[in-house]
This record gives structure tokens, sequence and C-alpha cells, in this order.
């Protein structure tokens, strides 16, 4: 495995490769580059490299309100999977969480996403909820740690 670079999004030039991997991963939900800006400023976004090659992203939610619920959700391109990116950017975001302050952590995965949903369940999420978003057709699955 190439040496992995995990940087904050934090200009649009990460913003674009952010939202390249999301959009890959979640393209019944395509967001622009001023929808990933405005999420940058409500959570954590991450942008990993393997060398030079974008390989995945990140996102972690903060809480909010009294729930110390947060969401870590690692994406990493299809190419790029069961070579440890996903748990390196899991653990990570893992960090994140804590410093935050989590009292529980989450994640959402898409339901087409496979190998999304099996990497959670192994890292030992269990389903706790399914919604569709408006004019979706495909439903989102939020799993939590026990």
């Amino acid at each position: 495995m190439a040496d992995l670079r995990i940087l904050r999004a934090d200009g649009d030039a990460l913003f674009r490769d952010w939202r390249h991997v999301h959009n890959t991963i979640i393209p019944t939900h395509a967001l622009s580059l001023e929808d990933v800006r405005e999420r940058s400023t409500r959570n954590v976004l991450d942008v990993a490299y393997a060398g030079d090659a974008l390989v995945g992203c990140m996102t972690v939610r903060a809480p909010e309100g009294d729930d110390a619920t947060v969401t870590v959700i690692a994406r990493v391109l299809p190419g790029h999977r069961r070579q440890g990116y996903g748990t390196r950017l899991y653990g990570q975001g893992l960090e994140q969480a804590r410093a935050l302050g989590a009292g529980a952590i989450e994640t959402v995965v898409l339901e087409s996403n496979h190998e999304g949903l099996l990497f959670a369940r192994a890292q030992g999420f269990v389903e706790v909820e399914r919604y569709l978003l408006d004019g979706d057709t495909i439903p989102y699955i939020t799993l939590r740690l026990p």
C-alpha cells in the first residue's frame, strides 16, 4: 500500500476532489462545488491520496444540540478498495469523533453500495435506520457502533 495522505479540504481544489469521490460513490445525490463549500462550514471534510492518486474522502459530522452522536463517513473509490485505505480513513475519523466528544458514532451508506455496507458491518456497525431523501428511490442506511 502506498503511503496515504489525508488532507483537510479547505479550498476549491480539495473541495473538487472531495466532490468527485462523493458524487462517484453517491450518484443519487450529486453535489455542486457550492454544496461542498457549504458542507465544509458544518462538517470536517478530508481528502485522501495514495501518492498523487485520489483514493477517497471522509466526512465527520459534529454532534448537534444535546445529541452526542458523531457521524463518520469514509468513502474509497472502487479502484482503490481492499487496500487498507478505508480502514485508515475510518481510523482517523474515529479519532476526530472522539475529539469532538462523541457519545455514539454512526455512519451512513447508500443501500446500493454493497462494499460500503460490508465494510461498515466489518467495523462493527449495526443498522438502526433506513430513509429516503425526497425524490430518491434508493434508501440510505444509518448504522451505529453498539
